[in-house]
């Protein structure tokens, strides 16, 4: 299994570091120039409020992606089983069936820049080959953000599912 991005919702407070650091990444600009729309609007990732809360949102990179599926043009795919779900910007047409395909709204159309194609998070997998962290999750200076691997993931929910069930049943 692959890695993926953690969200602790608790401990985030808006502060928008993730998405500023993203978007600069992304937009491959200098992060002394000054931060402008056409730089903000190729962040990948994004934080929104629930009620009071900010709660941060990053690609899943779904194991059974139904991005990469929809793609007519292949620009959506994985270059290994456990590997993010990438897009191809050369490749991308702009038809929009990722973005209604994506069951968490992390894909969205390019508004400025080159090029009328979708943004979505690659989890920095250039970085990754370079033992480095996402730069959202460098970016986070709460700890809302950490990158683990999935299967480290999936065995703390089920144990945490357990505990809930067992303690259930105590009652």
């Amino acid at each position: 299994m692959g890695k993926v991005i953690v969200v602790d919702a608790n401990k985030c407070y808006a502060c928008l570091g993730c998405v500023v650091e993203c978007a600069y990444r992304r937009a491959g600009a200098d992060e002394s120039a000054p931060l402008t729309s056409a730089i903000f609007s190729q962040a990948a990732c994004d934080v929104v409020a629930v009620g009071i809360e900010p709660v941060p949102l990053v690609c899943n990179h779904c194991e059974d992606a139904p991005c990469l599926q929809v793609c007519p043009t292949r620009a959506i795919r994985r270059d290994s089983e456990e590997g993010p779900v990438l897009l191809d910007g050369e490749l991308c047409i702009g038809c929009k069936a990722c973005i209604l395909a994506c069951p968490f709204g992390m894909i969205r159309l390019r508004k400025t820049g080159a090029g009328g194609g979708a943004i979505k998070c690659d989890l920095c997998s250039d970085r990754l080959a370079e033992g480095l962290l996402p730069s959202c999750v460098t970016a986070c200076p709460s700890g809302a953000l950490t990158l683990k691997e999935l299967d480290e993931v999936v065995a703390a929910a089920k144990k945490r599912a357990g505990a809930e069930l067992l303690s259930g049943r105590k009652k």
